[in-house]
């Protein structure tokens, strides 16, 4: 795994325009210290989102400032069990999405936060494997999805199971089959998340395998994080 994955590139940080605490400036030259070639800015997003057009042009300006290679994404979250996802108004500023998966959308059209998925669960009302296979679907729905509209990358991948409770042993082979082809279909990569400690080795081994793009993420809240790797290094 270590060869295959090129520690030099971070492929999902934050800023202080959503879910991080630092400027974009700040971030770049964070990374620079730590020694990376390239970074990839992946803001959450969601339909009220109405700054994109500054967060672009905010990484267009530390360009100019960095040999690095710097990217502007967003994560956007799938929240339909079709693969439907929470789209920004606006794509054009967007190089590439980042597809995370937070809540369960059942096939019924429920959409779950992870407190209900674990309520369910224990009452007998969801089984794991229920929510494997919800989780999957939704998944691979939402690569074909974001696909059509910018190259795509897969955040903290399965995260969800280890926050309803579940170990990641509940997804079988066939569903990894499935998601990576998926992920060859669509060119999705695949992140290996630093801060989200997942997907686990045996998964990653399983995607590797399955001839799967896997890039470090350290999903950076504060800059400090960028480019610092443990669980990567594990793994």
């Amino acid at each position: 795994m270590i060869d295959a994955l090129d520690l030099t590139v971070d492929a999902h940080v934050h800023t202080g325009f959503a879910a991080g605490r630092d400027s974009v400036g700040v971030v770049v030259s964070a990374a620079d210290r730590a020694g990376l070639t390239a970074l990839t800015f992946a803001d959450q997003v969601g339909p009220d989102t109405a700054w994109l057009s500054a967060y672009a042009d905010a990484v267009r300006r530390a360009q100019l400032r960095t040999e690095m290679t710097l990217r502007v994404a967003a994560e956007v979250e799938v929240v339909q069990p079709d693969g439907w996802l929470a789209w920004p108004v606006d794509l054009s500023q967007i190089e590439a999405v980042s597809v995370a998966v937070s809540r369960l959308p059942l096939p019924s059209g429920l959409l779950l936060a992870t407190r209900e998925v674990r309520s369910m669960l224990a009452a007998g009302q969801l089984t794991a494997e229920q929510v494997a296979e919800a989780l999957i679907t939704a998944t691979v729905r939402g690569l074909e999805r974001a696909s059509r509209y910018a190259p795509t990358q897969l955040a903290r991948p399965l995260s969800l199971l280890a926050q309803v409770g579940l170990d990641d042993a509940v997804i079988t082979p066939d569903m990894v089959d499935a998601l990576a082809a998926a992920c060859r279909e669509s060119g999705t990569i695949v992140e290996v998340s630093e801060a989200w400690r997942c997907p686990s080795a045996r998964i990653s081994a399983l995607l590797r395998a399955a001839r799967v793009t896997l890039v470090p993420a350290s999903d950076a809240r504060y800059a400090a994080e960028v480019g610092h790797w443990q669980y990567l290094r594990r793994v």
